[in-house]
């Protein structure tokens, strides 16, 4: 279920200049933020867990999700390079769990590391938040690459609709409705969370059970529905 061409093809995608300037961007500045609060606020674990949660899950995460799951395969639909790879003999569901993969590896690098930094710099992962809140965004990190990818395979928008999810859906609707929350990757992600950090510093709205359910449903189910889009877009193409 994974083909080394095909994901060296999609990292150099996605690690292409444009991209990889974004990529680097939203590390650097939480990373900077945290030593400004550092500096200014001093070990504080309170104010720790919400940068951490405010910024790194809540922002970041999503949104390098967004760039390495619908770039994973987006571009390549929409200018037609998709057909030459389909043309290959390899399997449609390795071409889609390798682009998955390497999306997950780019999502999980790019914010995981930079989590597990901040939080070291801004309490020396007191309370265990650092590891809780990267371990949170190891989490929604695959749940979000599968999201976006199924994105990037059914919509020429997919960006626009990612972006829509990640900072609409979720940082409006997902903060301010109830019900939303539970459709939320990130209140998912804050459940685990909220198993490994000290008692009273990560707030999640959803049960363990109910969340890890919802992952791997998400995960699984996008996973599939997109390889299922892609294998009708070959016949398409082939008719």
């Amino acid at each position: 279920m994974y083909e080394p061409t095909v994901a060296r093809l999609t990292y150099r995608a996605l690690l292409g200049r444009r991209r990889a300037l974004i990529l680097f961007a939203l590390p650097a500045l939480l990373i900077v933020i945290a030593l400004v609060v550092r500096a200014f606020v001093g070990v504080d674990d309170k104010v720790a867990a919400d940068l951490l949660g405010g910024f790194a899950l809540a922002t970041m995460v999503p949104l390098i999700g967004v760039i390495a799951g619908t770039g994973a395969i987006g571009p390549e639909i929409d200018d037609g390079s998709i057909v030459y790879l389909l043309a290959k003999p390899v399997k449609r569901p390795t071409i889609i769990m390798t682009k998955l993969i390497v999306a997950i590896a780019v999502t999980m690098v790019f914010s995981a590391i930079p989590t597990l930094i901040a939080g070291f710099i801004l309490n020396g992962n007191g309370q265990q938040i650092a590891v809780a809140y990267t371990i949170a965004t190891l989490v929604a990190s695959i749940a979000y690459s599968a999201l976006f990818l199924l994105l990037g395979t059914v919509s020429r928008h997919a960006v626009v609709f990612g972006l829509v999810y990640a900072l609409i859906w979720e940082s409006l609707f997902g903060s301010l409705v109830a019900g939303a929350k539970t459709l939320s990757v990130q209140q998912w992600a804050l459940s685990v969370a909220e198993k490994v950090a000290g008692n009273g510093y990560v707030d999640a709205t959803v049960g363990l059970p109910t969340a890890v359910i919802l992952l791997c449903a998400v995960t699984v189910g996008a996973t599939a529905y997109a390889g299922q889009k892609l294998r009708r877009l070959t016949l398409a193409g082939e008719e």
